[in-house]
This record gives structure tokens, C-alpha cells and sequence, in this order.
């Protein structure tokens, strides 16, 4: 089994991943990746590792219509219920992104917060840009947000601790194979309980990133340092791709 495929890591880890100031901070993003998407009014839009389900409820209520696919069933069904509990209609799917494909129904695609690069092997990469590129109409987007490889050789700590509402978190990173993987070990401990996880996952500079998608069949691709917009550089905050089929 994948690191990925483990549905306690994100239960385990949801209340660190998903905290209150990352719900508030959900708007201001949907805002920023509608205007950088550049999607008029009533596109079709495509989550993909939606998880719990934050920007595709944040879209649902400015009228889009969205489809959220995760492999996590607690997180569907968390989002599921958050979306019934404000009658929004959202298509949650659960299911693999390698395998899920629906030919040209989508005119933008998202994949945030940093889920991109988990599988063990290329190909499968390979194949999922594939099926994002044919599941987009002519024209459409493909938006990744991810932590650039630029940005954590610039920020990189071996191990940090902190204290997240109530939770004693601890991390222990290590570069790999030439600087193409991270490896993660995360510890979590509260009243007395402990839950540990170790993964890798592959990491992507700008340039790396934008001949990916290229290669992959995308016309256009551009790169910002934010979801403000601002240039990938000595000052970006994060690596956002838009990828123009």
C-alpha cells in the first residue's frame, strides 16, 4: 500500500492540516485562483484531491459547478456533509486520480495544497497529467500549488516542534536522490497518545514542473510565486503552475 493510500494518516493529521485559519484563509485563495484561471461565470470546474472539501465548497456557494474527487472516504463524506448542510450541489466522487477521466468536461482543473508528486513512480505522474489534459475542454486550465524545490532548499530545516491546538507536532525532513525527493517523518502527541508517519514524495522546481506539463500535451504554462500572482522568485511564497491545454 502507498504512503497515500493509508486513510488513518489523514484522519490522524486532518486537525493539523485543516485548522481554523486554513478554512478562513480558503476565500481569499478561490479569489486569487479564479482571477489567475481567468474561468467566466458558471464553469465547469474540476477538484481534484479535494480532500475535506475547502475550495470546493468555497466554489459551490460563487455558483460553479464543481466535481471534488478524493481517494480519502472520510474526507468525502465530511464534505458531503458540509455541502448538504448549505444545500450546495457538488458532485463528490470517490475514487483514484490516476484512473479518474471524464473527456472534455472541465474548464478549469485544480490540484492544491502541495498534492502533487506522491506517486511512487513517474509513469503514474505521467498518466495523471494525461488524464487531467484530456479531461479539460479546449482552452481549459490546470492549476497546481505546490512548495517548489527552489523555495524549500531556500526555507529547508531538518527537523522542527510546535504546538498546534492542543497537539505536540514534530518533523524530520531529509533530501534524496539528488534532490528530487523529500523524505517526511511527521509525529503527533496528544494527552498522551502518539501517531507517527513516514513518506516520500517528489519534488518539482519551476522549470522541472513547466516541461512536465509541456511534454505532457499542454500549450502554455505559466509560472507565479503566489496566489497573488507575484513572480516565482527570491520572494514567492509558493510554486502555482497554470497550465493552458
Amino acid at each position: 500500500m502507498e504512503w497515500f493510500e493509508d486513510d488513518q494518516f489523514w484522519i490522524r493529521f486532518a486537525p493539523i492540516m485543516f485548522d481554523a485559519d486554513r478554512w478562513a484563509d480558503t476565500p481569499g485563495e478561490v479569489d486569487a485562483l479564479l482571477k489567475l484561471s481567468g474561468i467566466g461565470e458558471n464553469s465547469r470546474i474540476l477538484d481534484s484531491c479535494c480532500g475535506v472539501g475547502r475550495h470546493a465548497l468555497e466554489l459551490a456557494r460563487r455558483g460553479y459547478l464543481v466535481t471534488a474527487v478524493d481517494r480519502t472516504r472520510a474526507y468525502l463524506e465530511a464534505a458531503q456533509e458540509s455541502a448538504e448542510a448549505e444545500e450546495l450541489s457538488i458532485e463528490f466522487i470517490l475514487d483514484d486520480v490516476r484512473r479518474f477521466l471524464r473527456p472534455e468536461s472541465f474548464d478549469l482543473a485544480l490540484n492544491l495544497f502541495t498534492s502533487f508528486g506522491f506517486f511512487t513512480h513517474r509513469e503514474e505522474e505521467h498518466s495523471y497529467i494525461s488524464n487531467i489534459l484530456s479531461s479539460l475542454a479546449p482552452g481549459g486550465i490546470f492549476l497546481i500549488d505546490v512548495n517548489g524545490k527552489e523555495l524549500i532548499a531556500r526555507d529547508f530545516v531538518e527537523t522542527e516542534e510546535y504546538l498546534q491546538d492542543g497537539y505536540r507536532v514534530q518533523g524530520e525532513y531529509r533530501l534524496e536522490k539528488d534532490f528530487t525527493l523529500l523524505f517526511n517523518r511527521w509525529s503527533l502527541e496528544k494527552d498522551g497518545e502518539r501517531y507517527q508517519a513516514t513518506f516520500r514524495h517528489r519534488i518539482y522546481s519551476a522549470a522541472e514542473l513547466r516541461s512536465l506539463l509541456l511534454r505532457g500535451g499542454f500549450s502554455e504554462v505559466e509560472i507565479y510565486g503566489g496566489y497573488d500572482g507575484r513572480p516565482y522568485d527570491h520572494k514567492a511564497l509558493r510554486l502555482i503552475v497554470a497550465a493552458k491545454r
